[in-house]
């Protein structure tokens, strides 16, 4: 046996053993389970008008965008799209990406070097992670939405000299709390630095998103990153704010000039489902009541996003439980290590304003008897 296959059978062991190993599970189109586990969070995934978008997209643009947005890949869709995302999240400008984990690697690699500070959340979402590590920043962790070590980050990289940017998102995706963007913005403001804010589960959930709820959008120190795969049922990223920081993207950031543009479909799909978002907001509000009342059934603290997270007393447990969520006609999902950021393993359960409400109603009961049983 060689090296390496000794080294991926041990890999494959201590997964094993710690509850920590991770499957593909094929999903047929005609599944009959209730999906409480993925991100159409206003069920606009399936929407009639959403796929009948993207299917004549696809009849009308090709498969696919056939080079990269600098060479012949930008469409006339592309562009349609950037305009109405600035428009409703009330941004100057847009920038759309083949995903939302290039929007993120993207926005941080090109604005980011060795002489820039960054000072990040612990809990932001693994592409932000990865995006700092491969801009060779310098880089400050600080405890989970703690503004006083934001600002002592802040003061330290102004001491030295240092560019400045703090990464957050706007509703974190384990815990399911917000971000106190107000105050990171001021704080932003105070000290020259750029306040980066990914709204992947914010936008859609609270109509444009907690930046332009809050009256931050259009700020000049203010940046967002956004996708296209949770509220608006596709597929892609974009980053949203100044002309000049989509033009200095355009030039600098390599997961936008060395990939492939977006899809027609996906593009054309989400530019309906937005469309969809701005006529029906009654579909955000569906979503809000609903993940507060299950909140309220399962005795656990009410997200700001449309995730909930319930706290398990370990990965085994987690998996048992969301095992008998299957047999009983649910799918959840789970979060275990290194996805959590504080070690405890979750049932990761999602509203959406998709589900019929008496699907809904036995999910809800199914889940406080399942929860009840395996916690």
């Amino acid at each position: 046996m060689s090296r390496w296959s000794e080294w991926l059978d041990a890999e494959a062991a201590g997964r094993e053993l710690a509850g920590l190993t991770r499957r593909l599970r094929a999903r047929a189109a005609d599944d009959a389970t209730i999906d409480l586990a993925g991100n159409d969070y206003l069920g606009l995934a399936r929407d009639p008008a959403v796929s009948r978008a993207a299917a004549d997209a696809a009849l009308t643009w090709g498969s696919g965008a056939s080079a990269s947005r600098l060479v012949t890949g930008t469409l006339v869709v592309h562009a349609e799209l950037e305009a109405e995302l600035a428009a409703y999240l009330e941004q100057p400008a847009a920038l759309v990406f083949s995903t939302g984990y290039h929007a993120n690697l993207a926005v941080v690699t090109a604005l980011a070097d060795r002489t820039t500070r960054v000072i990040s959340d612990a809990h932001i979402h693994a592409s932000l992670v990865d995006a700092v590590r491969l801009s060779r920043a310098q880089l400050t962790v600080v405890p989970h939405s703690d503004v006083d070590a934001v600002r002592a980050g802040l003061v330290a990289a102004e001491a030295a000299g240092e560019r400045a940017m703090v990464l957050v998102e706007s509703v974190y995706s384990v815990l399911g709390d917000a971000a106190p963007l107000g105050e990171l913005a001021a704080l932003c403001e105070q000290y020259d630095a750029l306040l980066i804010v990914d709204e992947a589960h914010g936008v859609g959930v609270h109509g444009p998103g907690l930046v332009a709820t809050l009256g931050l959008a259009g700020l000049p120190h203010v940046l967002v990153t956004a996708t296209l795969s949770k509220s608006l049922g596709s597929q892609g990223g974009a980053v949203l704010g100044s002309a000049a920081v989509r033009e200095h993207l355009v030039n600098r950031a390599r997961p936008f000039i060395f990939d492939t543009g977006l899809a027609p479909a996906p593009t054309a799909g989400a530019l309906a489902a937005l469309r969809e978002i701005v006529a029906r907001p009654e579909l955000a509000q569906t979503v809000r009541t609903r993940v507060a009342d299950l909140a309220d059934a399962l005795g656990v603290v009410a997200p700001a996003g449309a995730v909930l997270s319930v706290p398990m007393s370990s990965p085994q447990a987690a998996v048992a439980a969301q095992a008998a969520a299957l047999e009983a006609g649910l799918r959840v999902g789970c979060f275990r290590p290194p996805s959590v950021p504080d070690g405890i393993s979750r049932l990761r359960i999602t509203a959406s304003a998709g589900i019929p409400e008496d699907d809904w109603a036995r999910a809800v009961a199914t889940l406080v008897a399942l929860v009840k049983e395996h916690q």
